[in-house]
């Protein structure tokens, strides 16, 4: 096989100048220089990069960003050059600090029978934003859809993310992640959470497939992993990965409970156990009694209906009677009552912190 190289080209006025800054600077190594006699290109490379310093170069000298984990040794601490040649350097945090930011809690409603055509996204995925004002950044709500099914064009990969769920809606798919074993089929009703940085690739899915997916926080760092093979030979589905483990919640093996709301029932998915109380996910169906109006002084509190109808009533706002398909976000402290329900209703709830309170309200 052919070797094949990559270097990115920048200008040089001056190569004397430019060497130095590079080498010593930015501790790169000089590989190649020439004419010997009058040099006019140098290629220097590090930190996995192949520079080419050219004096015949037009181009504008552009801006290279090194990613260290020691920011205080790395060019004596600066944070920002300038080489001779004009090339800004930019120098960050390689493992920066996981930050979620401050949730702006507000009173959400999205109706599908009211909202925008689906945008259709990566890998022609069809996207409704379920939270379009992600609460700050705090969280993303996504439906999303599938209408063709057959093999799903994905890499090994992994989120830098604080809380991640897939939420089988419509159909099934098949996944796979890095030490739960060999690849399985998520159906309609189940759900995984996708811990952080757990490696995992989609195989397969069925024609019309929806899901409902979760991100903490909204804007989060997708790496591809071109090293690792899946399904991988170790087995660990105990494995804390920061401090959560892997959930396959399958709804045939789950547990109906009384609810938190009277009136309705649920079923634990098991997820705020497994993530130390970061997250919490549970399906809710019609029980016994009458809804009553309640609070919550949970930080994120969202449902999406998948099955049935119900009157969200809000305090100080008009009812919505919502059907599947429909979303809502209900911030701490607010009264709020989940009226006339139909028999057959059935919610998907996420809260952040997996554990809060909710009070009958007077």
């Amino acid at each position: 096989m052919s070797e094949i190289q990559a270097e990115i080209r920048l200008p040089s006025q001056d190569l004397r100048d430019d060497i130095p800054f590079f080498t010593k600077v930015l501790k790169m190594r000089l590989d190649t220089i020439y004419p010997a006699d009058n040099p006019k290109v140098a290629v220097v490379s590090g930190h996995g990069l192949r520079v080419r310093l050219d004096a015949g170069a037009t181009e504008p000298p552009g801006t290279l960003r090194i990613l260290t984990d020691d920011l205080g040794e790395f060019a004596e601490g600066a944070r920002s050059l300038t080489a001779p040649n004009g090339t800004r350097i930019e120098i960050e945090e390689l493992n920066p600090p996981f930050v979620m930011p401050d949730t702006e809690h507000a009173f959400v409603v999205r109706r599908l029978a009211d909202q925008a055509p689906w945008v259709i996204g990566r890998a022609g995925m069809h996207y409704r934003d379920l939270i379009p004002s992600r609460l700050g950044g705090s969280i993303i709500a996504s439906h999303i859809r599938i209408p063709d099914g057959g093999p799903v064009p994905d890499m090994v990969h992994y989120h830098t993310v604080g809380f991640q769920l897939i939420f089988c809606y419509r159909g099934w798919v098949d996944l796979v992640y890095e030490d739960q074993g060999p690849p399985f089929r998520l159906h309609a009703g189940n759900c995984v959470i996708q811990p952080p940085q757990i490696r995992h690739k989609v195989l397969y899915a069925s024609e019309d497939i929806e899901v409902i997916e979760i991100g903490v926080p909204a804007e989060h760092i997708t790496t591809i992993d071109h090293e690792m093979t899946l399904p991988n030979d170790k087995i660990d589905r105990d494995r804390l990965f920061q401090g959560q483990r892997f959930v396959h919640h399958m709804a045939d093996k789950a547990t109906w409970m009384e609810s938190r709301l009277p009136g309705y029932k649920v079923r634990d998915t098991t997820i705020a156990a497994n993530t130390q109380d970061v997250a919490g996910v549970q399906v809710i169906r019609r029980g016994l009694g009458d809804p009553v109006w309640t609070q919550h002084d949970g930080d994120i509190l969202f449902t999406f209906v998948m099955e049935g109808a119900l009157t969200l009533e809000g305090e100080g706002r008009d009812p919505h009677r919502l059907e599947p398909g429909d979303a809502f976000v209900i911030p701490p402290g607010m009264r709020t009552r989940y009226n006339a329900p139909t028999e057959d209703i059935e919610l998907l709830e996420v809260s952040l912190p997996g554990r809060f309170t909710t009070t009958i309200a007077s």
